[in-house]
């Protein structure tokens, strides 16, 4: 019964229920290690989901570095 449930959930509400994860996730750390570590730590979750998706589509990262500090080196 709680299979279905929890089935039911993923299925048709995915965003709610992973938004609910993260805010709970993120409010742990917030009172555990407070505010700006929380932050950090979701902002180094954000970089690390980013640069995850850019391995598995096989993006050019150094073809981007090139062209972001093209002029600069």
């Amino acid at each position: 019964m709680i299979y279905k449930l929890i089935q039911d959930i993923l299925e048709n509400h995915r965003g709610k229920a992973v938004g609910i994860f993260l805010g709970l996730v993120f409010g742990w750390f917030a009172i555990n290690y407070g505010f700006f570590k929380a932050l950090f730590v979701a902002f180094c979750v954000t970089l690390g989901y980013y640069v995850g998706k850019g391995v598995d589509e096989r993006f050019d990262f150094r073809g981007a570095f090139d062209r972001l500090f093209r002029d600069r080196w």
